[in-house]
């Protein structure tokens, strides 16, 4: 069988490329928790933006937090809505970090996963960049967990993949 090097219909053209390649889009992820304490964004910056090329959906998010934010109370995991459902839920989907900014070196790894099929939730993944230990803010983020918030000082951002639901 001799190689035919163009085949008809099969020309690549900058529409056909656009058509086979993912769209960033913009979407507002809705913050809620495991529990009945519910926080709000107030007057956070929240820039999230997703794309999907076939069925794997690329995410990335950035809040700095607002003075005023409320940041819900006790030990109610933090959700975050993903901007489109995964056929089932997943340990890693993604990384990210916290950092409360009038803390200098306070920077933590967090691992991002689908506690839900349609909700983020952020582990903690490590110690600050001050090698300062977690030990007492270890697991699920919430309001208290690592420590306290800070109102217009911290912030949290997160990025990667998941499969889509079909």
């Amino acid at each position: 069988m001799a190689y035919e090097p163009w085949q008809p219909g099969m020309t690549v053209t900058a529409g056909r490329l656009l058509s086979i390649s993912p769209t960033w889009q913009e979407w507002t992820p809705i913050w809620t928790t495991t529990g009945a304490s519910t926080p709000n964004f107030g007057n956070s910056a929240v820039s999230a933006r997703w794309a999907q090329s076939a069925l794997t959906v690329f995410y990335r998010v950035d809040i700095a937090f607002g003075s005023t934010t409320n940041f819900g109370s006790g030990t109610d995991n933090w959700q975050m809505s993903a901007p489109v459902a995964a056929p089932t839920t997943s340990g890693i989907v993604g990384f990210g970090e916290i950092q409360n900014t009038s803390s200098p070196g306070s920077r933590q790894p967090i691992r991002v996963r689908l506690g839900t099929t349609q909700g983020f939730q952020f582990e903690m993944a490590g110690g600050n960049i001050a090698a300062t230990s977690t030990t007492t803010g270890a697991g699920l983020i919430d309001a208290s967990t690592p420590g306290a918030w800070s109102a217009g000082n911290s912030s949290l951002r997160f990025w990667g993949t998941y499969e889509a639901a079909p």
